[in-house]
């Protein structure tokens, strides 16, 4: 791995965010889902790029404790990422880097890095090896599951390996190249772009919100829902997550709203509402 004369991480911190990344799911949950997995990848780094700064480094915590979501095996490349940008971070005087950029990138590449890892070793690698794998089972042979888990695990592996320094050397590469030609602006235009298309995607996708309210008209059956889609699909789960968005921004307390959500849940369910 070439790194600049001036690199504070080494080999040995990339080698522990690698190990560190392997955990990524032991931590997991619907509101944030794999941050403090990833927020425990980013430890050893952060740990040491901000050793003199304890401010910085409560504020470092906190940015990598936002929601993250993505392929285990593609993790790792976003962390080595972030672990360059944090250095960049760290080395600079105050107002030359702009750290909410770190998080603009983590968002906007997480979804497309989850699209190709889901499709590669979700979707096609782990049906490949555990086929075969099963095809010994059959046959009674205990190489069955060693094959399917070694077979699965190896690429895994070596991905999320290579993937850990390759994400560190792009970011020493292009980041700075970035800011000297002042294109970093423009990078978190776009980037604020992608990660907000990519929760709005997944407000439709993980909000599945619908009404099963139906109305007779001169003989003719009316459902809301289908009449709702076609005219803005989708718009009951966005109108749902604005409001909680809205009560998030009035200070109303999580547990409270989490209550909230349960028994409004019941009670619109109960009435045949939702």
């Amino acid at each position: 791995m070439e790194q600049n004369q001036n690199s504070i991480i080494t080999k040995k911190d990339l080698r522990r965010v690698f190990l560190n990344s392997l955990t990524i799911m032991c931590s997991w949950n619907y509101e944030r889902q794999m941050h403090m997995g990833f927020m425990y990848g980013m430890a050893p780094i952060l740990n040491k790029l901000y050793k003199n700064d304890e401010e910085k480094k409560k504020e470092a915590y906190k940015r990598h404790m936002e929601f993250f979501n993505c392929t285990p095996q593609m993790t790792s490349f976003i962390m080595g990422l972030a672990a360059s940008m944090e250095e960049q971070n760290a080395s600079s005087k105050e107002g030359e880097f702009q750290p909410e950029s770190i998080s603009m990138i983590k968002t906007s590449l997480m979804g497309p890095f989850a699209g190709i890892g889901d499709s590669f070793f979700q979707g096609t690698l782990r049906i490949i090896t555990f086929g075969i794998g099963l095809s010994f089972a059959q046959q009674g042979s205990i190489l069955g599951p060693i094959l399917a888990v070694v077979l699965f695990a190896i690429p895994s592996l070596l991905a999320a390996y290579y993937g850990t320094f390759l994400g560190y050397r792009s970011g020493n590469k292009y980041l700075a190249k970035l800011y000297q030609e002042g294109l970093m602006d423009r990078v978190m235009h776009f980037a604020s772009i992608v990660g907000l298309a990519v929760i709005g995607g997944m407000v439709a996708s993980m909000v599945p919100i619908t009404t099963p309210l139906q109305f007779n008209t001169g003989g003719t059956e009316l459902v809301l829902q289908d009449m709702i889609d076609q005219i803005f699909p989708q718009l009951l789960p966005l109108v749902f997550t604005l409001g909680i968005y809205w009560l998030i921004q009035k200070k109303i307390n999580t547990n409270v709203l989490l209550l909230g959500i349960i028994v409004f849940g019941l009670v619109m369910s109960a009435i045949g509402i939702l």
